[in-house]
């Protein structure tokens, strides 16, 4: 293949030819010096730093192998990862031969699996900070916890951190930060390295930025210097959303495309409401809507497209506008022809301003900004009303130029100044991650706090918030049903996912369905679900105990939590908690736990009321039998009893649970075995790994299921030919007995017991041992007292053995740090799933 120079190969994937500063970065990649942050203005490419090190690693550099783009945790839609897939489909072009693997972690769209499939593969992850940070700290939002060191092996090690938008999430950024230092106190063989992107600095640290090169290119000067015509406006105590709806309403003649920012939802709500008054196409955009209303409004919305950069001629014609809160300000590409907005701090007015004619294509962009009286805010006791008054009297010396460059031109230390109060900063330590890194610890652990105020900062003087869903099993499973299916195993089998949660205030929420219950009485028994910050399950509440409990205790109690409601109690309208169609007959649209998708658009799980076949291609997880119960759908009134079966499925090789349960038919145990040492040793080939690391994975792979020869774990996944062992059931068989044997304990016991890794040195063996027993993500640090047993252990305390497990995790975790070992164990999963996924050969079975 013909070699390309940095220019040709990087508009050959990019379609756009490079802009000084994406070339500097380039030259300090290759020499090995990833920058720790770029401070670069809103619409001269951030992203491109994907393409930058794609290409950087085509030529050799040393750079770590996967990519973790993190954007803030008010991003509507991380638009990164469309254009990572165009970046993939020009590789070939562009000169690059490596493969490139892509996953999203966020949102209606699920986890392909493909950075976690196949650990040698370069890959791009994107992700917001908590989908992203709670993986980190062995706490993973939304997962499961046996796939919780799994994701924090593979993000905390060789992997580069590209954090977006840095400036709005100190926090973060200290935690990163932290985990670096402490890699490097442990000696991590793999450590993160991480890299700042912001167009707002904190600080004036050292960091790649603009050069006089990067100024004279045509393309960035246009930017640079983009119109943006800046008036600003008083208003009174009262009159602010009547004056920014009237100048909104000024440009309902033009044709344009007006962005209007509030700082809180109640004025949102008001703006919308006023201006569909007047019969304007109006969509809003709040931090407290749901994850699927969110996507759709990308995909969907024709007056949310017209705001999207190259959207296409069947979106909304005339005036169109967004309303929103400062969820429109970072994290998705939006640019709009005029703003009229409030004024907020000054870290959030350059976000809005970048909003505005961002790639300077038009020369008479405007921006209003209504402000109280500077007396007002003078008297104000709010925390960041001195940082407002400072924005107000920076924005008056921009003389009525809000470009990117005038903004730039600004006292770093006026800025600094006029930034939002930084929340208080939590750090981490050593004792702190080792907590975390105990996955199978699942109840509330002594010095294990919750990782949010280490990913967000501790803002005391912001109000509590707390998430809200619907599922059906809230309604559907009660009272001695409760008892048979336990709701944290539901939940742990069909984990909340982004798509399905909205957040808001503690105390709105509170309100809201204490209005509920006064007005539709019958809903004071209704059941709710209270799901912890650390995922455990509270099923014993009801709606009346819910909000009749003193108001304060109940903020600080449901801080953080989940309140899972049952669809008939009231809906997400617009994406507010709302009580309007607060008691619909149907379900439809309420409970959208099944509406998450690959990336093909396919259901990732589906949960089917009444006997039936698995939908295509998909396996059975569980089976609920509903006895006489009010909610079945289609049970006449008065039945003495009624049996209805509820099946649960998942769609193989793409739910992100722990990847072992992928394999669509039966494998014999001998097969599966073969395949998974195949597996582990093509990926351990193509790591820089120590030949003994490599042995023991290889190794620990070979033995990972020999404990599946049980006749008691045979019979749990319904094989009772004893002539015919089996490792996976294909999800086509129905279990005959369910007992706590766990069956990575009996491998290690045959391992230990019958010289099986003879081939290994001590140290060897030692790791070996525990990345079988660590392959379902337990061992960290033990097995439960109820899994400790082996009924077919003869002669051996396994209390004993349990011991051993639990001193062995710790001695591996010194030797090679919390996310090495993680990272370790994470290889035999891969090869685990890899060979699930695809077995060399499978068996037929009678149901």
């Amino acid at each position: 293949m013909v070699k390309r120079t940095f220019d040709e190969a990087f508009t050959a994937l990019t379609g756009n030819g490079p802009f000084p500063w994406q070339r500097a970065l380039y030259e300090r990649l290759l020499a090995g010096d990833i920058p720790s942050s770029c401070d670069i203005p809103t619409g001269l490419g951030k992203t491109s730093v994907i393409a930058v090190w794609l290409l950087a690693r085509s030529a050799g550099a040393s750079v770590p192998r996967r990519l973790v783009y993190v954007v803030n945790r008010r991003t509507v839609v991380d638009q990164t990862t469309d254009e990572v897939e165009r970046l993939r489909e020009n590789l070939a072009q562009a000169g690059i031969e490596e493969t490139l693997a892509i996953s999203t972690l966020r949102g209606q769209m699920a986890d392909n699996r493909a950075w976690s499939a196949d650990p040698a593969q370069p890959a791009v992850i994107c992700g917001t900070v908590d989908m992203i940070g709670s993986r980190l700290l062995f706490s993973g939002y939304r997962i499961g916890f046996r796939a919780r060191p799994l994701h924090a092996g593979f993000l905390g090690q060789d992997a580069l951190i590209v954090h977006d938008e840095a400036h709005l999430e100190p926090a973060f950024q200290h935690l990163i930060e932290t985990i670096q230092v402490e890699q490097r106190r442990q000696g991590d063989r793999w450590p993160l390295r991480a890299m700042a992107l912001t167009a707002t600095p904190r600080s004036g640290t050292e960091a790649l930025r603009l050069g006089a090169e990067d100024i004279a290119h045509p393309v960035v000067s246009r930017r640079f210097r983009a119109v943006k015509k800046l008036t600003l406006h008083p208003h009174g105590d009262r009159d602010l959303v009547e004056k920014i709806v009237g100048q909104a309403l000024r440009y309902a003649p033009s044709g344009r495309s007006v962005l209007v920012f509030l700082r809180t939802v109640e004025d949102v709500a008001s703006a919308v409401s006023r201006l569909r008054k007047a019969d304007a196409k109006v969509q809003q955009l709040t931090g407290t809507m749901r994850g699927i209303e969110r996507d759709r409004l990308v995909d969907e919305d024709p007056v949310f497209r017209r705001f999207l950069p190259g959207t296409g001629a069947t979106d909304a014609t005339g005036t169109v506008y967004l309303v929103c809160t400062s969820a429109g300000e970072v994290g998705v590409n939006i640019s709009a022809d005029h703003l009229v907005c409030d004024l907020s701090t000054f870290d959030s007015m350059a976000q809005r301003f970048g909003r505005v004619n961002r790639f300077g294509e038009r020369t008479d962009s405007e921006i209003h900004v209504f402000h109280p009286d500077p007396a007002s805010l003078e008297a104000d006791k709010a925390r960041d009303a001195q940082r407002r008054l400072e924005t107000l009297a920076l924005l008056r010396t921009l003389n009525g130029d809000a470009s990117p460059a005038a903004l730039s031109a600004l006292d770093p230390r006026r800025r600094q100044a006029a930034f939002a109060p930084e929340p208080r900063l939590l750090t981490a330590s050593d004792i702190l991650f080792d907590a975390w890194a105990m996955t199978t610890i699942r109840d509330e652990l002594p010095g294990r706090p919750p990782v949010a105020p280490y990913l967000h900062g501790v803002a005391e003087w912001e109000p509590p918030t707390t998430h809200v869903a619907w599922r059906d099993e809230v309604a559907l499973v009660t009272g001695d049903l409760l008892a048979r299916y336990p709701a944290q195993d539901l939940i742990d089998d069909y984990p909340l996912k982004p798509h399905e949660v909205l957040t808001d205030r503690t105390l709105r929420i509170l309100d809201t369905l204490a209005g509920l219950v006064e007005k539709h009485p019958e809903a004071r028994r209704a059941p709710v679900w209270v799901v912890s910050a650390n995922g455990r399950v509270d099923a014993e509440r009801t709606l009346a105990a819910l909000v009749h409990d003193d108001r304060k205790t109940n903020e600080a109690n449901l801080a953080g939590c989940t309140l899972l409601l049952p669809p008939k109690y009231c809906s997400p309208v617009g994406g507010l908690l709302s009580l309007e169609g607060g008691m619909p007959a149907s379900r439809d649209g309420i409970d959208v736990a099944d509406a998450w998708h690959d990336e093909s658009g396919r259901p990732i799980r589906r949960r089917l009321l009444g006997e039936s076949r698995p939908p295509r291609g998909m396996r059975l997880i569980r089976t609920l039998v509903l006895e006489d119960h009010e909610q079945v759908e289609g049970e006449d009134e008065g039945a003495e009893e009624r049996t209805q079966r509820w099946s649960w499925y998942e769609l193989p090789r793409r739910a992100d649970d722990e990847g072992s349960r992928s394999a669509e038919k039966p494998v014999l145990l001998d097969v599966h075995c073969a395949d998974v040492e195949r597996e582990a040793r093509r990926i351990v080939e193509r790591l820089p790994l120590d030949p003994d690391v490599k042995r023991a994975v290889v190794v620990a792979a070979k033995l990972h299921d020999i404990g599946k020869d049980r006749r008691v774990w045979q019979r749990s996944i319904g094989n009772t030919d004893r002539t015919r062992l089996l490792a996976k059931s294909g999800g086509s068989m129905r279990p005959i007995d369910v007992s706590p044997y766990r069956h990575e304990l009996g491998s290690i016991l045959d391992a230990e017991r019958d010289g099986l890794l003879a081939e290994l040195d001590l140290e060897g063996r030692e790791l070996a041992l525990h990345l079988i027993a660590a392959h379902h993500g337990r061992a960290r640090p033990h097995f439960p007292p109820e899994e400790q047993f082996d009924p077919e252990a003869k002669g051996l305390d396994v209390r004993e053995v349990g011991v051993r497990v639990m001193t062995r995790f710790a001695a591996l975790q010194k030797r090679f740090g919390r996310w090495g070992l993680a990272y370790l164990e994470s290889l035999v999963r891969a090869a685990d799933y890899a060979a699930s996924a695809q077995p060399s050969q499978v068996v037929e079975v009678e149901r």
